[in-house]
């Protein structure tokens, strides 16, 4: 072993994998030179909220999109822009950026908002943490920006987590009802691309936005990103192939830039643990598979009860079966024997549907129409895209459905052990 030459023995003092490795954290917004593929979609962004950069009131606009294709990237790099843009035409603006998922309700983003317009401030006066009403959050938004700001935007990350979007018409009305000169642009950030139909009429009027749609990286567009985010190793790490591997593993599965980058990263954090030298394409596989189940459990994470049910009944008709795509039908009649199960009252078929449909947007399922001849009409074929086992572990993350049967105990009842048909009340 070498000699210690100072600091704490427990520690080392060089990574011997790691050289940069803030470049592969999800928060990290990259240099301009590093943003890959989305030259059109910083354009689409830039032409809503440019305006501000001139002191002229800028649009609101909507960005959908799956999880990682550069949503919340772009706008803070186009908010940044702005920002000094405008700084140098003398205009005072500011960017703020909430994550809904976290700041879920109103009170909670607009304490957010207020701190966060404190901290570039010289604003005196004391905002509580805890133990006032909302209102009184939106009296220092208002007084910190007709103190200090001619325009500010603000970017709300998974905004269809909030429980109300009164928030929007608040901050879209704030000038026209005189509680503030500067203007407001708001980014708001969705998965959901139905998110615009569960908005109050009045508040979606109010709002007046603009739609953007992220499509996802293909696989040249994501070894693009991996190779700019090759000098977060130290030389000679990364073995030949790997970067290949790891955009070809994410094309094929999602197209998910973050979780291109958590395979990476991942597979940084397995060499090292196992005391490897290099980073080698056995590594990539491997964190493939924990990014995987770590993709799944994210995305259902904020699902409904019926969304997880739905899924687990997808998954264990494909376990249990010989098939790889079922029809909504045959998902719905598994479904309520799974509903018996945990004792929940199952919702319509339709409303079964609507639940896979929302899961498809999110890449979790593929759902494809087909024709089934003059007699039986056209229906949906609905397959996972991937492994049912993590669908399944997922699932059964959420502590009121612990009690669905195991990835192996459906095995168990498959065709291979002589098994035909699932009997539901043997797992009762």
């Amino acid at each position: 072993m070498a000699e210690q030459t100072g600091g704490d023995p427990l520690f080392e003092s060089h990574d011997p994998i790691f050289d940069r490795k803030e470049l592969l954290h999800v928060g990290h917004v990259p240099d301009e030179d590093r943003i890959v593929g989305r030259d059109d979609e910083i354009q689409s962004v830039a032409a809503e909220v440019g305006a501000i950069t001139r002191g002229d009131p800028p649009n609101n606009v909507m960005i959908y999109g799956k999880t990682g294709t550069g949503k919340s990237l772009i706008s803070r790099h186009v908010a940044t822009r702005a920002q000094d843009a405008a700084q140098g035409n003398d205009i005072d603006c500011g960017v703020l950026y909430v994550d809904c998922s976290e700041a879920n309700t109103e009170t909670r983003t607009t304490r957010q908002l207020a701190l966060s317009l404190k901290e570039q401030t010289e604003y005196q006066q004391n905002i509580p943490l805890r133990g006032v009403g909302t209102m009184e959050y939106y009296q220092h938004i208002w007084s910190i920006l007709g103190d200090c700001f001619d325009a500010v935007i603000v970017i709300l990350d998974e905004i269809d987590k909030l429980d109300n979007s009164n928030v929007l018409m608040q901050l879209s009305r704030a000038r026209e009802a005189r509680k503030t000169d500067a203007y407001i642009g708001v980014i708001g950030i969705s998965n959901k691309v139905q998110y615009r139909e569960t908005l109050d009429e009045r508040i979606d009027s109010s709002f007046g936005h603009r739609e953007l749609f992220f499509h996802p990286y293909d696989a040249s567009q994501l070894r693009e990103i991996m190779r700019n985010r090759e000098d977060a190793f130290q030389p000679a790490v990364l073995e030949d192939g790997t970067i290949e591997l790891c955009a070809a593993l994410a094309a094929k599965k999602h197209g998910d830039a973050r979780k291109a980058i958590e395979i990476l990263k991942e597979a940084g954090e397995l060499a090292r643990r196992i005391g490897s030298e290099t980073v080698s394409e056995d590594h990539i596989q491997q964190a493939q598979e924990v990014a995987e189940i770590n993709r799944i459990e994210e995305l259902t994470s904020g699902a409904t009860v019926h969304a997880k049910l739905a899924l687990y009944a997808l998954a264990s008709c494909i376990i249990t079966g010989e098939r790889e795509t079922y029809k909504t039908r045959e998902v719905y009649e598994r479904y309520v024997g799974i509903c018996e199960l945990v004792a929940t009252d199952p919702i319509t078929e339709n409303g079964l549907y609507r639940q896979l449909k929302e899961q498809a947007f999110l890449g979790v399922i593929e759902s494809e129409k087909t024709g089934g001849g003059r007699s039986q009409g056209s229906y949906l074929l609905h397959r996972l895209v991937t492994d049912p086992k993590h669908i399944v572990k997922a699932v059964r993350r959420d502590t009121s459905l612990e009690e669905l049967p195991t990835y192996d105990r459906l095995r168990e009842t498959s065709p291979s052990t002589g098994n035909r048909d699932i009997d539901l009340t043997s797992f009762s």
